[in-house]
């Protein structure tokens, strides 16, 4: 049986590749699968919220409808962690805006505003304002 030669133009590159069609399916028996889905975690943002060294957080502080009580848990929260690295008023709106950032454009509006003034309840809290 005679080999065909298939021409395949790289994307990269640019350059076009002479070889046989054999070629595609050796590539892939000797190729490194990817792990599956179910080893990687699926929620990394919530991890970190979970287990990073910055709070000890109260279990749904952001869900909390005012915005002076959000930042009074974070106050609390980065006063009586031991596990933060830097000040309190730091790890507070460091992962306040951790939050935010990580829910992005599926964060309700009227939920992202309570957080951003939230902010600034936070700042006032700690007298930075």
């Amino acid at each position: 049986m005679a080999r065909v030669r298939k021409t395949t133009h790289s994307r990269k590159t640019g350059v076009r590749k002479t070889g046989t069609r054999n070629t595609a399916r050796r590539r892939a028996s000797t190729t490194r699968k990817t792990p599956s889905r179910r080893t990687a975690p699926k929620r990394w943002s919530q991890r970190v919220t979970r287990e990073s060294d910055a709070l000890d957080l109260e279990r749904g502080v952001f869900k909390l409808k005012d915005p002076r009580k959000i930042a009074a848990s974070l106050k609390r929260s980065a006063e009586h962690s031991s596990r933060r690295k830097t000040g309190a008023y730091r790890s507070a709106l460091s992962m306040l805006t951790f939050y935010i950032n990580r829910a992005g454009k599926t964060l309700p509006k009227t939920q992202r505003a309570r957080l951003e003034r939230a902010k600034v309840e936070l700042r006032r809290a700690f007298g930075k304002e």
